[in-house]
């Protein structure tokens, strides 16, 4: 996967659930098994959203909603299909893409 790709980029609260499950680690299991390139689920230290309610993993304002971020990259044959349905999955937050130029990707084949 070298060349232009796409990223999609999920922004949710930690707290979203889909399937009994929580929301960023279905989407991780889902995405595997659809045959997406490459997924990062990230765990944000402070942020806030559309509500502008504060989230924060300071000591003494401990959150129970943290940001979780995952970033989604493949083509965009792959990618393109899926954002539907993870729209639908994605009770609130920001789901975006932009086009990036993947330099490297896996390990070394020497």
């Amino acid at each position: 996967m070298l060349g232009k790709a796409k990223l999609l980029k999920v922004y949710m609260g930690e707290s979203e659930r889909y399937k009994n499950k929580p929301l960023y680690q279905y989407l991780v299991h889902w995405l595997k098994g659809k045959g997406i390139g490459g997924v990062t689920v990230s765990r944000g230290i402070e942020g806030y959203g559309q509500d502008k309610v504060l989230h924060t993993a300071r000591l003494l304002e401990l959150s129970s909603d943290l940001p979780m971020i995952l970033e989604i990259v493949d083509v965009a044959e792959k990618i393109d299909p899926l954002i539907e349905e993870i729209c639908a999955m994605v009770p609130k937050g920001l789901v975006f893409t932009t086009e990036v130029q993947v330099h490297r990707h896996g390990k070394d084949h020497l």
